[in-house]
């Protein structure tokens, strides 16, 4: 029964601690930062026009996702034009800043 017990316990100590994860950066100077994102990622349903597809909406997406990504785009890794030219202009710091931003957002 011990053993059950602080299986248990550390189990939800891990749950506790796996919570989305926020990156590195700073939440509110994100916000500031990430006002051109929201031009189509916080738009409800918004719809690209070349290439067509459905913009996602990013708030709640998982911190480390963000910032691959956006390095990914940076170092024309991903193939998007727009994004690429957006996160071009990002230094490392406005990279984290912006996904902590998103990160803290309700899906």
């Amino acid at each position: 029964m011990r053993a059950k017990s602080l299986m248990l316990g550390g189990l939800g100590l891990m749950l506790a601690l796996s919570g989305t994860a926020y990156a590195q950066g700073d939440a509110e100077a994100g916000e500031r930062k990430a006002t051109a994102c929201m031009g189509c990622h916080g738009v409800d349903g918004y719809r690209n026009a070349y290439p067509a597809y459905r913009v996602p909406r990013i708030g709640g997406q998982h911190g480390d996702y963000l910032v691959a990504a956006l390095k990914q785009y940076q170092a024309g890794e991903r193939a998007h034009s727009t994004m690429h030219a957006q996160a071009e202009e990002l230094s490392d710091q406005d990279i984290q800043d912006i996904a902590a931003y998103f990160a803290r957002q309700k899906q």
